[in-house]
């Protein structure tokens, strides 16, 4: 898969974030020299406030100091974090850190990505060996005692992956059939009790992994397929006409980035990157993210009035 070419922005073009925005890397570059410029002798706002603060408490100084931000994340797990056919690492995390360091430095390859198992994602936070982690980490008050999480920007459920032309179209006939349907999933202790918190009646048939449900659901063996929504996403965006969503999500959780404890600034100043890439000057690069990896056509936000208060 090709690097969108919106991440890119043709030489002399001019961004409608450029338009409304200093450039974070120039204000970061400034704040790293401890210089003070601007036009008509105006003191950049990031490196006055630099000036004003002890850039060693805040991980975003150290980051700008560096050049460079390490982020934890995965490359197994499509449409999240994973390798395309040449090896390139992609998918909507990826965007995410990518637009975290174009936040910073004004280049989205100014990154360097630390793969790791989910296992790793708090401890690697704990011991600073990356400054962040992109990683569709679920969050949950147990891991909120040790992480500081960022806003989330996905909302994650389980769903069921129909046959196009199949015999079932909606989740409705799927719950109207009761124990007549038989439902597939990767093998889990729980996977029983999920199936049944959305269909009670279904039959549930185990499998050894998400390839060997797909191919039951492909032979017909079973009538859909369970699984998180955007894996089902995923799986229709690479295959279009095979598969439709039944059209119901059930058990939601969120996933956001974690930070390391105890450093508001830095938790602050991602925030802003997220909420703008959700709701402001960085949407369009979020809405292509969006479509891109899980087919999602996401609405404009609202203008004239803050959207969180419509």
């Amino acid at each position: 898969m090709s690097e969108r070419e919106s991440e890119k922005p043709a030489a002399g073009t001019v961004t409608r974030r450029d338009m409304f925005q200093l450039s974070a890397g120039a204000a970061g570059v400034a704040a790293a020299a401890g210089l003070v410029g601007g036009v008509a002798g105006v003191v950049a706002p990031g490196a006055a406030q630099a000036q004003t603060m002890d850039t060693g408490k805040s991980k975003l100084y150290e980051v700008l100091k560096r050049g460079k931000l390490i982020v934890g994340t995965g490359s197994t797990n499509p449409p999240w974090h994973f390798e395309d056919r040449s090896g390139k690492l992609v998918g909507m995390d990826i965007d995410l850190a990518r637009l975290i360091s174009k936040s910073l430095f004004d280049s989205y390859d100014k990154v360097e990505f630390v793969l790791q198992g989910s296992d790793a994602r708090i401890p690697s936070l704990v011991t600073n060996k990356v400054d962040i982690v992109v990683q569709w980490m679920t969050v949950t008050p147990g891991r909120a005692q040790q992480v500081e999480f960022t806003i989330p920007y996905y909302r994650e459920g389980v769903g069921v992956m129909l046959l196009a032309g199949g015999k079932y179209k909606a989740f409705a006939e799927l719950k109207a059939a009761g124990k007549g349907v038989k439902i597939g999933a990767m093998q889990n202790v729980f996977i029983e009790e999920w199936v049944k918190k959305g269909l009670p009646e279904a039959t549930v048939e185990q499998f050894d992994s998400p390839d060997s449900t797909l191919q039951a659901l492909n032979a017909r063996r079973v009538d859909g397929y369970l699984a998180d929504q955007s894996a089902m996403r995923w799986l229709m965006q690479q295959n279009p006409n095979r598969f439709v969503d039944a059209g119901y999500g059930w058990m939601p959780n969120s996933y956001a980035s974690a930070v390391k404890p105890g450093d508001p600034i830095w938790l602050n100043w991602v925030n802003t990157v997220y909420k703008e890439a959700m709701m402001g000057v960085d949407f369009d690069y979020f809405a292509a993210s969006y479509k891109k990896w899980f087919g999602i056509d996401l609405p404009t936000p609202k203008v004239g009035f803050p959207q969180e208060f419509a």
